[in-house]
């Protein structure tokens, strides 16, 4: 009986073991994620309605719902940034001709919600849909852009690149900052592989990583040799021109 008990004991502290690490690791990946980069004043005032735009929290995040009603931007957001940081360079697409669609993700890591498109796209009835996201989250905007083509007119990616290759039908707009210390350049090349043909590639001279958002300095970042303001508005002019160009005449 002693040696029967003896061979329970440990077979419980075998599965122990496993299960502390377990629960460590889920706790370390919770403090992990609960340290992220903050929206701005500036962000937050954008979060406000106003003659042109409305700003809308919705089940999936925000709606910016300028005069378009027929294209639209689901934008998915930097790894460990603040969702609404945005709202600024968002704000701009919209009132420029374009709603945009800001997607809340899981732990704000877009690779928990690469598809949280499929609940955008179901909620709105747009005629023409684009994806895009800055950094981590274009990346992962462009990942489900390559399995759902037939859905898209074109993918956005601010300091990001594709790993997986897009239709050429697509278009696809690239934009970074000439003084990015945080986009991985050598994949960013590697990346123009899986790209359309006709891509666009734009680079806004002094601008950096982090200034696509307002949600502060960036580890790691270089220093920005102009506003984020004036990189926002750039960047706004650069989209428009891209989209609203290649758009087919509204009927």
């Amino acid at each position: 009986m002693r040696a029967q008990r003896g061979r329970r004991g440990t077979k419980k502290r075998m599965w122990l073991i496993p299960a502390l690490g377990i629960v460590i690791l889920a706790a370390a990946f919770l403090v992990y994620a609960g340290i992220y980069y903050r929206a701005g004043t500036v962000a937050q005032a954008m979060l406000e309605s106003d003659e042109t735009v409305a700003v809308v929290q919705t089940d999936y995040g925000w709606l910016f719902d300028g005069p378009s009603e027929t294209d639209a931007l689901i934008f998915y957001p930097g790894a460990k940034v603040e969702e609404t940081a945005y709202a600024p360079l968002l704000h701009a697409i919209a009132e420029g001709g374009v709603d945009v669609c800001l997607v809340r993700m899981p732990f704000r890591l877009a690779f928990f919600g690469l598809n949280r498109a499929d609940g955008v796209m179901a909620a709105h009835g747009y005629s023409r849909w684009y994806i895009g996201g800055h950094s981590l989250g274009g990346a992962m905007a462009a990942s489900y852009a390559a399995g759902h083509a037939s859905q898209l007119a074109g993918v956005v990616l601010l300091a990001a690149y594709a790993t997986k290759p897009l239709d050429d039908r697509l278009l696809a707009v690239t934009i970074y900052g000439s003084e990015d210390g945080v986009l991985n350049m050598k994949r960013m090349e590697e990346g123009e592989r899986c790209l359309p043909k006709d891509h666009r590639e734009h680079v806004i001279q002094g601008g950096n990583h982090a200034q696509f958002g307002d949600y502060g300095e960036q580890r790691g970042d270089g220093t920005a040799a102009i506003s984020a303001g004036e990189q926002q508005c750039r960047t706004v002019e650069l989209i428009l021109e891209d989209l609203l160009l290649d758009s087919p005449a509204t009927d």
